[in-house]
């Protein structure tokens, strides 16, 4: 939608594009700048080279001058493979197993002491620091090379020149052993390589150093220094052993859980397997033995275990009466493992594993098993070889289990020889930017073994951010997609620090971006609108901040009205009195400390916290599963630990997730499709006169389906020419002029419009257009289509392809496909995922607007975000914290946004005050 527009870009500043939603900033930002510097640099490579890289598209411009090579960091996370770990994707974890290969200490697990392997120079250097003239025997054990017996052995050393053995303890002769030698055949016996003195003399070290090296060759890497009447005994060995065990010297495929060297064979590397589910297996933690906490034998068949276990409790003093939640580790460990007189649940799943042949036990097993971490690597994805080796007294998984905050402290306070720091001082120093720069952009809270795929938008975008950094590239063009998603109002002075950090290691960075903090901090801003859609697509305004705070020429822009105060959103007249509620207990879910929530039914609940807190794994990981269990719509998610799920539920009809997962990435999917009201249009042309005399059905008037569709482009209206190295050409197709349909097909009208014409249109054409006839059908579907007008995306074409609206556009298609389900009065349950992420001031005010009419209908909404203009016109808030990570996972607060402001422990308290006055509660 961008209007043949021309932009002037400083380099080497901090620039912030902005605008209301579907404006065309990113379509400026990704689709021209980024795509025109990426091409350029790709197109300076050898054809060679190119054919191995992504093809890029030349972008829609007529010339742009001046531009560097361009680095994208969108608000996506690239990463879906549960390999693809924190660690592994800023380079890290490749960096910590360099140093455990290089300066990690190998450890015996049966008597704890270090394992080296000796050299000669250790062996010479041990006699050197003796006594001076202490005697001592150099020995070796004898080696048999395979076939071959002691009495050949003795004659070949014989042969060799060796005259001597000690022989419990008394030195022979070989050739007085030899004729006794029966005698001898269960005794010890050593060869004697040499007698020496110690001593510091050059000269007579370096005799000693040659029998030294005999003695390793004779004993197969084995060597004996011993004084002659007992005394000083020591053993040095080339091989790289102890306590009768052969250690894998540390290398840094050992600790690669992507590589079949260092992987756990017994999960592969992945740190889970199949087996027996504990959640499973005792869903609510607050029962007991006695009151049906085990689920596997509440039936008839398999309830005698239980009473089995009941009847001997007394036995070993195990307490049948107690909630599960409140056993103790022992206690636990023999109901899961058993005792000499009961069999344990684990005992229990090994009798159904030898009776599988039987139905009903090998349903048993599958209703029981789930993904549980690993027993052989107890979830750290490596053989256990890799875990006797340490630095600063840690393995490496305990380093992958840190948070990155607690990792950063480590590192600063390790210590080690200076022989291991000269080795290791690059690597340390690349480790400590890598984490100092997750720091620095607000993910201290993160382990290094949390796998990519369960990252947020923001948190995926902040990594790449942090790993860009730590390229320390100079002279490039960097853009952001909305850096500041997912990042709680007390970080965003941080993130605003490292892009001028980055900017000020002489980089362009352009930042498409909505927060005002943000926008504040640019060096220039440039305002795309005024609106959205066809309405957009113009710069407004572009220049830098005043000195004084206050942007100039007010009223141009919409962004420069919200700056200035001018427009804004609005504090509720009043707030909701919510009495029904969702109640979890016992929420347990990675960093959640064992809480209970309430969640109040008919009323608009702000989830909040700082990143990491513990919102996501509350609402998404727990709340979200569990309800839509209870309300029979379970979707194969399993619920977060927790005890149990209590309250209203019979005042909820269905439970709605809206988050930021695309709708559809190929050009088929589109707003019409998604929203069902391309149903009913299809329907509508099949009814037609013209339709119903060739035999058309709704099928017909399908692209995805090969009845009416063109067959050229098979429906997608565009034809796309392979040029090998360089970027594919998409052309409109010849056949169908990108029309979609067959020409029979567009034949069929409905007041003088085809199909196609029907999907040219815009939302507001599209409702005009419908509710203008008669029919009752076509009624229907302009009522389909009036969520979407009330959501503000009148602007955009029924038949769009989806990859090209925003991240904001997607999520209220999806708020709008929600409210065209007919549903009558019935209460539904919505929860948000950052509903604001993409959305410029003037459409958040928009969407508390829905909000809030969703609430007044009887619909109850959680919202998690961290947006405190949402925060604001929430009824009741549930603040997460106190910070994150391990310092996280408790309630702060829980009451209205008037009572949270006067709260003095709460960061989101302290940001929301900024906006707000105290008003009557």
């Amino acid at each position: 939608n961008l209007k043949n527009i021309d932009v002037k870009i400083p380099r080497n500043k901090l620039i912030v594009i902005t605008g209301l939603s579907g404006s065309g900033k990113s379509t400026l930002a990704f689709d021209t700048i980024f795509a025109e510097g990426q091409r350029r640099y790709v197109e300076s490579l050898s054809s060679y080279a190119r054919q191995f890289m992504g093809r890029i598209n030349k972008p829609d411009v007529d010339f742009i001058t001046g531009i560097p090579p361009a680095i994208a960091i969108e608000q996506k996370v690239n990463a879906r493979s549960s390999r693809s770990t924190v660690g592994t994707s800023t380079e890290i974890y490749n960096y910590l197993r360099l140093l455990y290969a290089r300066i990690g200490r190998t450890f015996s697990p049966v008597s704890g002491k270090e394992v080296k392997h000796d050299t000669v120079t250790d062996v010479v250097n041990f006699i050197a620091g003796l006594p001076e003239g202490t005697k001592l025997y150099i020995l070796s054990p004898l080696f048999f090379p395979e076939g071959m017996g002691l009495v050949e052995k003795l004659t070949l050393l014989q042969n060799e020149g060796f005259t001597r053995l000690e022989v419990a303890g008394e030195i022979m002769t070989i050739e007085k052993l030899l004729p006794e030698i029966d005698r001898y055949r269960n005794t010890s016996i050593r060869l004697l390589i040499d007698r020496v003195m110690a001593t510091d003399n050059a000269d007579t070290l370096s005799r000693i150093a040659d029998s030294v090296q005999t003695a390793f060759a004779e004993g197969n890497g084995t060597c004996f220094v011993e004084e002659p009447q007992g005394g000083t005994a020591q053993t040095f060995s080339l091989n790289f052993e102890a306590d009768g065990i052969k250690f894998e010297k540390p290398t840094e495929h050992l600790f690669s859980f992507n590589n079949p060297l260092g992987a756990c064979p017994h999960c592969e590397g992945l740190g889970k397997i199949n087996g027996i589910d504990e959640d499973l297996i005792i869903p609510d933690h607050s029962l007991s033995v006695y009151n049906n906490a085990v689920a596997c034998w509440r039936s008839e068949q398999t309830k005698d275990y239980k009473e089995k276990l009941i009847y001997l409790a007394k036995t070993f003093k195990f307490p049948v009466h107690k909630p599960y939640a409140e056993l103790t580790a022992e206690q636990k460990e023999l109901l899961w493992e058993g005792n000499i007189y009961f069999g344990g649940i684990k005992g229990f799943f090994r009798m159904l594993e030898k009776q599988k042949n039987k139905i009903q036990y090998r349903v048993m097993l599958n209703h029981y098993m789930g993904k549980t971490i690993c027993p052989e690597c107890k979830g750290s994805r490596l053989r256990k070889e890799a875990t006797y080796v340490r630095v600063g007294g840690k393995v490496i998984f305990d380093l992958m289990g840190m948070t990155v905050e607690d990792l950063a402290v480590f590192f600063k306070n390790l210590t080690l020889t200076d022989y291991e720091q000269k080795i290791a001082e690059r690597i340390l120093s690349e480790i400590r930017n890598r984490l100092q720069f997750l720091l620095d952009v607000g993910l201290g809270y993160l382990t290094l073994l949390r796998v990519s795929a369960t990252l947020s938008g923001g948190e995926s975008q902040r990594i790449n951010l942090a790993t860009s950094l730590g390229c320390g590239l100079v002279g490039s063009l960097y853009i952001l997609d909305e850096p500041s998603i997912g990042l709680h109002p007390r970080d965003t002075q941080r993130l605003v620090n490292v892009l001028k950090q980055l900017r000020d290691m002489d980089n362009t960075v352009i930042v498409v971006e909505h927060e005002e903090e943000i926008i504040r901090a640019a060096d220039e801003i440039i305002d795309i609108g005024p609106l959205s859609g066809i309405h957009g697509g113009k710069v407004v305004f572009q220049g830098a901040l005043p000195s004084g705070g206050k942007l100039p020429e007010a009223g141009k822009s919409l962004t420069l009205d919200y700056l200035n105060g001018i427009e804004k959103i609005n504090i509720p007249a009043r707030r909701r009195q919510l009495h029904n509620y969702i109640e979890i207990r016992g929420a347990r879910e990675n960093n959640l400390k064992n809480i209970n929530v309430r969640f109040p039914l008919h009323g608009i609940v702000a989830i909040t916290g700082v990143s990491g807190s513990g919102k996501s794994s509350l609402v998404k990981g727990i709340l979200y599963p569990a309800l839509s269990r209870r309300t029979f719509q379970y979707n194969g998610e399993k619920a977060g630990r927790h005890e149990t799920l209590a309250g209203d539920f019979h005042l909820i009809k269905s439970v709605e997730m809206i988050d930021q997962s695309p709708i559809g990435r190929s050009t088929r999917s589109n707003p019409v499709t998604y929203t069902k009201a391309f149903d009913e249009i299809r329907k509508l042309f099949a009814a037609q006169s013209y339709a119903k005399i060739n035999g058309y059905n709704a099928s017909h008037f399908s692209f995805n389906t090969g009845e009416g569709r063109c067959e050229t482009c098979l429906g997608e209206g565009v034809i796309k020419v392979e040029m090998q190295f360089m970027a594919d050409v998409v052309l409109v197709c010849e056949a169908c002029g990108g029309k979609r349909y067959r020409p029979d097909i567009l034949e069929v009208r409905y007041k003088n419009r085809s199909i196609a014409d029907v999907l040219d249109m815009t939302v507001n054409e599209a409702i005009g257009f419908f509710q203008k006839a008669n029919k009752a059908t076509a009624a229907g579907i302009a009522n389909r289509l009036v969520p979407l007008q009330q959501m503000g995306l009148g602007y955009i074409k029924l038949g769009q392809p989806s990859a090209t609206l925003s991240g904001g556009e997607i999520q209220r298609i999806k708020l709008a496909s929600f409210l065209t389900k007919d549903n009558g009065m019935d209460s539904r349950f919505f929860i948000f995922d950052e509903p604001t992420t993409g959305l410029h001031f003037h459409d958040v005010k928009k969407l508390m607007d829905i909000f809030q009419s969703l609430a007044s209908q009887g619909h109850s909404i959680i919202v998690v975000e961290h947006n405190m203009e949402v925060v604001k016109n929430a009824d009741w808030i549930i603040d997460l914290g106190p910070d994150s990570g391990e310092k996280g996972g408790q309630i702060v607060f829980e009451g209205t946004p008037e009572q949270l402001i006067t709260h003095s422990h709460s960061h989101t308290g302290k940001a929301l005050r900024k906006l707000m006055e105290p008003l009557t509660i």
